[in-house]
């Protein structure tokens, strides 16, 4: 959203803080448990199940490699081991498997959406396709692309969080990410009348489904080619707005457009 909003984003609340680290991690010190009750306008909603790789997420967070040397762990619900954390079998290097905490809550629970690891970015590019002998890559690169990816993901969150301080009102403690799904070969209708226009179009494809306090809302974001930022690893130009769901995101789109033109 190109104009910046004046009402600051509201605050999330989180429901309890992470208890205290694995034994294996000597380094972090012994946490209690803080109770946070979240205001009354903000009732908790039910947790819903997310994706799978999230489930362990935090142990490669608190202390990858404790996580790392539990890889070969079978879960005894499924007996298979942790998802997307094995190295693939021609790989030719070893990749990190620590995981960064992003800044984004997780719809019903009090923690975070965490990224994937460079080796499960590995995986998932493998799942899709890709052959890593047809690229001239080497690890670093993948360390770069994780930033990279990460880094895009901020950027669209806060983008999103523009959009939301219209309804700061309405909703105090703020939005979170409920799922997301990519769409790359899926062109928005703007985008398409962009492209007719003469102009590029973009690379990538993702909508975002965020709970405003008990209303779900999506957000189509359009991700363009631009120029790498080496300091903060900010490659894309996005495109970010709520998707014409409701007449409540056409006012919005409205307001935001009159804004832009008058100001």
């Amino acid at each position: 959203m190109g104009a910046s909003m004046s009402t600051p984003p509201a605050p999330t609340v989180r429901a309890e803080a992470m208890a205290s680290p694995p034994q294996g991690c000597p380094m972090h010190q012994e946490a209690q448990p803080v109770k946070v009750s979240p205001p009354s306008e903000c009732p908790m909603h039910r947790a819903e199940a997310g994706p799978a790789h999230q489930d362990r997420a935090y142990e490669f967070v608190e202390c990858p490699m404790k996580a790392a040397a539990g890889v070969n762990d079978i879960d005894p619900t499924n007996m298979m081991p942790p998802p997307n954390q094995m190295p693939a079998p021609d790989q030719p290097f070893d990749l990190s498997v620590s995981r960064e905490e992003s800044t984004i809550p997780r719809h019903g629970t009090g923690n975070h959406w965490v990224y994937p690891s460079e080796q499960m970015f590995w995986n998932a590019m493998l799942r899709k396709g890709w052959r890593w002998r047809d690229d001239d890559l080497a690890a670093p690169d993948m360390t770069n692309i994780i930033k990279i990816h990460n880094r895009n993901n901020e950027q669209a969150w806060q983008e999103i969080l523009k959009w939301e301080a219209l309804h700061a009102g309405e909703c105090p403690c703020g939005p979170s990410l409920k799922r997301f799904g990519g769409k790359a070969k899926e062109y928005s209708p703007r985008a398409r009348i962009r492209h007719w226009m003469g102009y590029e179009l973009p690379f990538d494809r993702h909508d975002w489904i965020i709970d405003r306090c008990g209303k779900e809302v999506r957000y189509v974001i359009d991700y363009y080619d631009g120029e790498i930022n080496k300091d903060t690893y900010q490659f894309s130009i996005l495109d970010v707005r709520p998707a014409f769901d409701s007449l409540d995101a056409v006012w919005d789109r409205m307001k935001v457009a009159w804004w832009r033109w008058t100001s």
